[in-house]
């Protein structure tokens, strides 16, 4: 008499199955309604918490499907197998998450002036939720920025202020930043108009020497009290950059420093939600002066 052996199905297998492929929808959903939608920070960083938990409870789940597949050839393997494929994708994205926020300091605001930061022409403001941080940024703060970004600093340009103030601009528009505020632009103009010289004002041919207009110099532009960290011929622009794959929300913040024949730019960078900003700040303030350097190559100073 011939026995046929009845493998016994795996519950633990077929949920876990369910729940992964309901946690990999929902990272993937979400993600997408944060870069190219309406949901913003704090739901975002709520639903990427909640799919990675239940990717976990997947894993866990799919364990035991495997484990009773190997004791007693429950079926439900290759339905553990597929749930830790999709449970990976969300896990994948915690770890790093979590990674970058023990390995980086906790701070949200990144300048490569930590004495006098430039100031922000439209201070910004957002609705934090449940990612609560302190509104102002705190010398520990700024000490801390420097212990784990000692080599973010401002760059140092041998050249006029309207030829840097273009480079700026430029780079600014390649790296994604839309400028949405700007203040002191008027001195580069001045730079540009001082260079011009018009028919009227050129001496005659035959006229003498002495006859000559001297130039004058151009006068300071006054605007009132200036805020700390900023003067009257400096140059601001605001901007809003947003990271390529997550869309996480950034606002930047460029200083321009007329110094004797040279000029000075600083960078500011602060994450709009969170107390955290996983390093993000620093690596994209190193990255763009590096693009202003290649932009500005052969005027860069020390």
């Amino acid at each position: 008499m011939m026995i046929k052996y009845e493998r016994p199905p795996s519950a633990a297998a077929r949920w876990a199955r369910r729940i992964a492929r309901f946690a990999f929808g929902l990272f993937v959903g979400a993600l997408l309604a944060h870069r190219f939608g309406p949901l913003v920070t704090p739901q975002f960083v709520a639903l990427m918490v909640l799919s990675a938990g239940l990717a976990a409870l997947a894993v866990v789940l799919a364990m035991i499907g495997l484990v009773r597949f190997w004791q007693v050839a429950a079926m439900g393997g290759i339905a553990s197998f597929v749930a830790l494929v999709y449970a990976a994708v969300p896990l994948a994205a915690a770890g790093y998450g979590l990674a970058e926020y023990f390995s980086k300091p906790a701070i949200y605001d990144v300048s490569t002036d930590t004495v006098t930061p430039p100031p922000w022409i439209k201070p910004p403001s957002a609705a934090q939720g449940w990612l609560k941080r302190s509104p102002e940024v705190t010398p520990a703060d700024r000490e801390a920025q420097v212990l784990a970004y000692p080599g973010l600093t401002g760059r140092r340009y041998d050249g006029a202020l309207d030829r840097v103030f273009e480079g700026v601009k430029k780079v600014a528009e390649q790296s994604g930043i839309t400028i949405i505020a700007e203040e002191g632009v008027e001195n580069a103009r001045a730079d540009l108009e001082d260079m011009a010289v018009k028919p009227s004002d050129a001496a005659p041919a035959d006229s003498d020497p002495d006859d000559v207009p001297i130039p004058l110099q151009r006068p300071e532009i006054v605007t009132g009290e200036m805020p700390v960290g900023r003067r009257a011929s400096d140059i601001l622009l605001q901007g809003e950059w947003r990271t390529l794959m997550t869309g996480l929300r950034f606002n930047v913040l460029i200083r321009l420093r007329e110094e004797a024949e040279t000029t000075f730019v600083d960078m500011r960078v602060a994450a709009r939600y969170g107390g955290h900003d996983l390093g993000l700040g620093a690596e994209f303030a190193d990255q763009f002066l590096h693009a202003l350097d290649a932009e500005l190559l052969g005027i860069a100073g020390d």
